[in-house]
């Protein structure tokens, strides 16, 4: 844990096995790992799958249920739901490779989440800043192990949305899914060679005064906080589009 983190904020209650199971399955349902109107596994698979009792896999189900993910039906099973957010989504999925729309999604994000901070300061609970924070040691795990970082960097930006309390910040984010962060190697617009430790780590340092911010309840400096870390990954992907441009006009062929 970072030493500077842990002089300014403390979990004040450790996420319920039920929490860990349902922040498993929804980030599997938004990245499409679970596809929009598939069945769940049974209860008794999820039981085996995630060591838990049948209680805490109920609870985590009830808990999708309740944010309208999945649907039970009888004698069926759970099933994902077909969200207007995920047909939202779909348009996205027209976007292409261009990191032009890279850009695009930022300047969206920033509409959204720079209040979205703001007020997550001021209304988040001990089990929503727990959430918050859970991804952001996740984020470091992976980092640390050398595994990408995206999905965790996605958990971290919509914990925030889910500590407004206004659940259409979450739809939009939702909506936009993968293409939210969108320099990571499990979308559209990740490479290698952009995706470098020092890089993820600059993302990191970014997202705790973020953390930091929220934890101390200052809006004001959450808003700022996270203006700081959209504006510049605005800047880097300038950049690189303008680099792109460059190579393009000296006869490169480098990929976009």
């Amino acid at each position: 844990m970072p030493a500077d983190l842990t002089a300014t904020t403390k979990v004040e209650r450790k996420p319920k096995l039920s929490e860990h199971v349902a922040a498993s399955l929804r980030s599997q349902i938004l990245s499409g790992e679970i596809l929009s109107g598939a069945k769940l596994p049974t209860e008794s698979q999820l039981t085996d799958a995630f060591g838990v009792s049948r209680t805490v896999v109920r609870e985590a189900v009830a808990s999708l249920a309740a944010d309208g993910l999945v649907e039970p039906r009888q004698g069926a099973g759970i099933f994902v739901c077909q969200r207007p957010a995920m047909a939202f989504a779909s348009i996205t999925q027209d976007l292409g490779l261009k990191i032009s729309h890279a850009l695009n999604v930022i300047e969206v994000r920033m509409g959204l989440e720079i209040e979205s901070a703001g007020l997550a300061a001021g209304r988040r609970n001990a089990a929503q800043e727990a959430m918050i924070q859970e991804a952001f040691f996740e984020f470091d795990r992976l980092l640390s192990i050398g595994e990408a970082t995206g999905r965790s960097d996605f958990m971290f930006h919509r914990s925030i949305a889910a500590a407004t309390n206004n659940p259409f910040y979450v739809e939009v984010l939702d909506a936009l899914g993968v293409r939210a962060i969108p320099c990571d190697i499990t979308s559209p617009w990740g490479t290698d060679s952009v995706l470098t430790r020092e890089y993820q780590a600059t993302l990191q340092r970014e997202h705790l005064a973020i953390l930091k911010a929220i934890s101390a309840g200052d809006a004001d400096a959450a808003r700022m906080a996270m203006r700081a870390h959209l504006m510049e990954s605005q800047r880097r992907y300038h950049d690189r589009l303008t680099g792109q441009q460059a190579d393009y006009q000296f006869g490169s062929n480098a990929a976009p």
